[in-house]
């Protein structure tokens, strides 16, 4: 694999969207789970947003967009009351949302650079503290940020991003 990952820029737009419906028709047709919604989330105006903040990342593989996540130190408002094994001021956390890699592109290690690529840049930018969340349903993501080294550290029941009835796992683990 020849990835890299850069700031979105608005020509990956589409490519971005284009990643979320395909996770989205997986999910309908059971091969995978996340928990999103088709025309709630994620959506065009999610990466549209992220652009706009300058927040939004992609990872390219021979010129093809084939990943993207939002990367930022925004904590959602349920992190509040979360045991964190790692008390941290809000400046000092990197916050992983919406990590999307391509289902014609899994199995080639693009979720792990991409996390890898997430880490780095949380240690670069002087907040090394790592904070992410998934659907208590999403078994596979919750496996594979357990193999990554991150810890659940608690769940909490909530709408999220617009999804009622949500089982929301907390992550986190600390950057080295």
């Amino acid at each position: 694999m020849d990835s890299r990952i850069r700031k979105a820029r608005a020509e990956d737009l589409e490519a971005v969207s284009r990643i979320y419906e395909h996770i989205l028709t997986e999910q309908e047709q059971g091969r995978v789970y996340t928990g999103w919604e088709r025309g709630v989330y994620p959506t065009a105006q999610t990466a549209m947003d992220a652009l706009e903040r300058e927040d939004l990342f992609v990872q390219e593989d021979g010129g093809r967009i084939v990943g993207a996540a939002i990367i930022n130190r925004q904590q959602v408002d349920v992190y509040a009351g979360a045991p964190w094994q790692y008390p941290a001021a809000p400046e000092a956390v990197t916050v992983l949302h919406t990590l999307v890699i391509d289902p014609c592109a899994k199995g080639k290690g693009c979720g792990r650079a991409f996390v890898r690529f997430y880490e780095d840049y949380a240690l670069r930018t002087g907040s090394p503290f790592l904070r992410m969340d998934t659907n208590a349903k999403n078994i596979g993501a919750r496996r594979f940020y357990e193999k990554l080294g991150y810890t659940e550290v608690g769940i909490v029941p909530c709408v999220f991003n617009g999804i009622a009835g949500v089982d929301l796992v907390l992550l986190e683990k600390k950057a080295e």
